[in-house]
């Protein structure tokens, strides 16, 4: 029942919290009292625990709030629902100044709904409610073209794309100060999270777990889509990628080029590991790419599938890579998994995008491993290209010793691969 009395004094401004029950609580489909509790101008609005999922079909957000999710709260797609390829949870489009709290709150959706189509039993019979529309769209939260978005504490899970989507929009070509803090992004569709154009966003506390569905299946993917989008100033600090089909982190910036912003990336202190897939890859930064740097600092990649670290396609010319105090362990474990891949692998499957291929510093690294194969290793079958300007030290815990294959005119490299003693 709503509280018309309460509702007014929002309205009038003489209250600035508002709780979300005040519009009406359906168990069946809340979408119409939490919409408009958002957007009754509150200040702060509260979503409660009703100890009911708030079943809801798409909301969009609005900027100068404060939306807290009570602990407990779920928040749950509604079935037959998102029917549109690009139908997200919750979206943030061109709005400012958004606060998302929500420790102990769950955003879910039915991913597998979305991919084999969604049967639901009621009363004894059942409705079919008919094939979804391929799509890799539906994500829990979508932000796109918003500036000082703050988002904490929430788990989301189960959605049919991202977990979360970080975009500019028409209006704004770049995200911008967006803050992701304290959240759990389990067995999303594509990604954990994928951030395609943002300028100031810090990632700190969050684990991207069991992604699988459609590729890349990372748990974060970087990748912007056009030469004008941006990745400036991004970290990603004590993060966990855990257990993804695909890369636990990637890196892919075919779609820029040297016209594009210089890109600024560090990832510092996080944990990679996967029994289905890899760790950390870096890829199609050409010989007209981007300028900037990409950065790992003390940053850990243990029992992964495949491969531990992969730089593929990595222009001299182009954004610097450099690995500090970061460690590789019992990576690559699986010979099936693409090739017999080594735990640090250097790859330029075509010559076509790069003919220089380096750029990379690897700052006192750490590799251990106990199968026969290099630690390191130069694959291009189909080029003969040398190495350029690989540097530094990868110390090797290995039960036969050191073994580094770094092809043509290597021992011309500025890098020592050494014996851990």
């Amino acid at each position: 029942m709503k509280n018309l009395e309460a509702i007014a004094d929002i309205r009038s401004g003489k209250r600035i919290v508002a709780n979300a029950a005040w519009w009406g609580f359906d168990p069946e489909d809340a979408t119409v009292g939490l919409q408009a509790a958002i957007d009754s101008g509150a200040k702060r609005v509260v979503v409660p625990n009703m100890y009911s999922d708030w079943v809801i079909q798409p909301i969009k957000l609005v900027g100068n709030q404060e939306l807290i999710f009570e602990r407990g709260t779920v928040i749950t797609a509604k079935r037959g629902e998102y029917r549109g390829r690009g139908d997200s949870m919750f979206t943030a489009q061109d709005v400012e100044n958004l606060n998302i709290r929500g420790y102990g709150a769950t955003f879910r959706m039915w991913k597998q709904d979305y991919i084999n189509g969604l049967v639901l039993e009621q009363f004894g019979w059942h409705r079919w409610y008919g094939q979804y529309p391929k799509a890799e769209w539906r994500m829990t939260l979508s932000i796109r073209g918003s500036k000082n978005i703050h988002v904490s504490g929430l788990t989301l899970k189960d959605s049919g794309g991202d977990g979360i989507y970080v975009d500019g929009s028409t209006e704004r070509r770049a995200s911008e100060n967006v803050v992701l803090r304290d959240l759990i992004c389990d067995n999303h569709y594509r990604q954990g999270i994928s951030v395609i154009s943002v300028e100031n966003l810090k990632v700190e506390n969050c684990t991207f777990s069991n992604t699988w569905g459609t590729p890349p299946a990372s748990g974060v993917d970087i990748e912007p889509d056009k030469i004008e989008q941006q990745i400036k100033n991004v970290v990603f600090s004590g993060c966990k990628f855990v257990d993804n089909v695909g890369d636990g982190i990637e890196v892919f910036l075919a779609h820029t080029s040297d016209a594009s912003d210089d890109v600024t990336l560090r990832f510092e202190n996080c944990y990679i590991s996967s029994k289905h897939g890899t760790g950390i890859r870096v890829s199609k930064i050409g010989d007209n790419g981007p300028g900037g740097s990409i950065e790992f600092d003390n940053c850990t990649v243990e029992n992964t599938v495949g491969y531990g670290i992969k730089v593929q396609e990595k222009s001299l010319k182009g954004a610097r890579v450099t690995f500090t105090d970061c460690k590789v362990i019992h990576a690559a474990s699986d010979r099936q998994f693409g090739g017999e891949w080594s735990p640090i692998s250097l790859s330029l499957p075509k010559p076509e995008l790069v003919q220089t291929m380096g750029g990379i510093d690897f700052i006192n690294c750490f590799v251990e491993d106990n199968r026969e194969r290099p630690a390191i290793e130069f694959i291009q079958p189909e080029s003969d290209f040398p190495l350029y300007d690989i540097t530094g030290t990868i110390t090797v815990l290995h039960p036969n010793g050191v073994c580094a294959e770094l092809g043509k005119d290597s021992e011309k490299l500025p890098l020592i691969v050494r014996e851990y003693q």
